[in-house]
């Protein structure tokens, strides 16, 4: 390469699982590169081999990410070209990439992407929700305190929003938002691509129940459909409806609860406690 001219740095999208899915573009350029910076060099080595890519591998992960942004940086002014590849999907979206791209870009050289699989747009493409207004939320704090903090404060977005969760993690994440987020729709999308691709519909209280039983591998993807809006101009008292509900229908506290949910629009967690300062003074 001419050192006298920087080189490109390619932002190179990969399979998130069926390898059909790279593109012949992405394939030409990962040939053509100079270097290619990786995720999982031993990941990464299965998928060039598939496809006869001889191109050098070096790491770039999140505990390298600071150091070696500096390392590709130099490579780019000498005028060689890098191409950034993750695991699976888009680099850069809640994966390692970002400050290669922002350094590169602050020097003036050319940063140039090659579309291509996504894990979050896969998964909204194929589940039924609305996809004119959506919020990506990457993956929740795994502590259950910090966890709930996030999620009351999405408990009135009124938009799609998309998280990634680990396997472990899922029937947890999914009570946490049956409980915070209400009755919502929602749908939980695995194995994307793969043999053992799945996408599980319903509200998020069945569906933390599902999983609580059912053993889960793979990668998944939650989707929640937006808050409903709160029905103000209907002068439905909350705190009434419930014991209309449990007194004058007798429901049960779950039914109830559900029922005045849907009815006024107002978060779960606000009328289970409504219900159980109900259900203390009559007892």
């Amino acid at each position: 390469m001419d050192s006298g001219r920087s080189g490109t740095l390619y932002i190179v999208a990969t399979p998130i699982g069926n390898l059909e899915d790279i593109t012949f573009r992405a394939v030409r350029i990962l040939k053509e590169v100079d270097l290619i910076a990786a995720e999982d060099t031993r990941h990464s080595r299965k998928l060039l081999s598939h496809f006869g890519i001889p191109t050098r591998l070096t790491p770039y992960h999140d505990h390298n990410e600071r150091l070696k942004t500096d390392y590709l940086l130099e490579r780019l002014k000498e005028g060689e070209s890098v191409a950034i590849i993750t695991d699976a999907g888009t680099p850069c979206i809640a994966d390692p990439g970002y400050r290669i791209a922002r350094a590169a870009a602050a020097e003036g050289i050319r940063v140039v992407p090659i579309p291509g699989p996504s894990a979050i747009i896969t998964a909204l493409s194929a589940a039924g929700l609305p996809t004119d207004r959506f919020a990506f939320e990457g993956f929740l704090p795994p502590k259950q305190g910090k966890r709930r903090s996030r999620l009351e404060e999405l408990r009135n977005d009124d938009r799609v929003v998309i998280f990634y969760e680990a396997p472990h993690r899922l029937a947890a994440t999914l009570a946490d938002m049956a409980e915070l987020l209400g009755e919502r729709e929602a749908v939980v999308a695995r194995e994307l691509t793969k043999i053992h691709e799945e996408f599980s519909h319903g509200c998020l209280e069945d569906l933390a129940v599902h999983y609580r039983s059912e053993g889960v591998k793979g990668e998944v993807v939650i989707l929640v459909a937006p808050a409903a809006e709160p029905d103000t101009g209907s002068g439905v008292d909350p705190e009434e409806l419930l014991r209309r509900h449990i007194h004058g229908e007798g429901l049960s506290i779950r039914d109830a609860v559900a029922a005045t949910v849907a009815a006024t629009g107002i978060s779960r967690s606000e009328v289970y406690a409504l219900a159980l300062k109900i259900r203390v003074v009559t007892e």
